[in-house]
């Protein structure tokens, strides 16, 4: 029953990241009109590094297949774990609108993390 549990979340979880990584490339979701001045400007600077955005959408869209296929789910939650801190950090300190969804996917990427962690032990050791 866990496994089917942990299969949806992350077959979800996957298709979250794969949806944002290819709208960072198509923009076929619409930005809303009324976000804050601190917001506008944060993504006014991210747009402006012109590499920035489509390494986040390719690591997002890897990462998202990535943590849908049962055997490479370790891999994609390392490949994912740096976009996601920086979703995190943007929604903690610019942002906060957007921080119950925010850290939903940080429990999500710590229960995939620490049920593969004997996986990573021969990263450090």
């Amino acid at each position: 029953m866990k496994a089917k549990i942990l299969f949806v979340v992350s077959l979800l979880f996957g298709l979250m990241f794969i949806n944002a990584g290819l709208n960072k490339f198509f923009n076929y979701m619409p930005m809303p009109e009324d976000m804050p001045e601190a917001v506008v400007s944060t993504m006014t600077a991210m747009m402006q590094i012109s590499w920035l955005m489509p390494l986040i959408a390719i690591a997002e869209i890897i990462g998202g297949i990535l943590f849908i296929i049962p055997k490479l789910r370790a891999l994609g939650a390392l490949v994912i774990l740096p976009v996601l801190s920086g979703i995190l950090l943007f929604n903690t300190v610019t942002d906060t609108s957007a921080l119950p969804i925010t850290l939903v996917l940080v429990i999500i990427e710590a229960w995939v993390i620490i049920e593969n962690r004997h996986k990573y032990f021969a990263l450090i050791g």
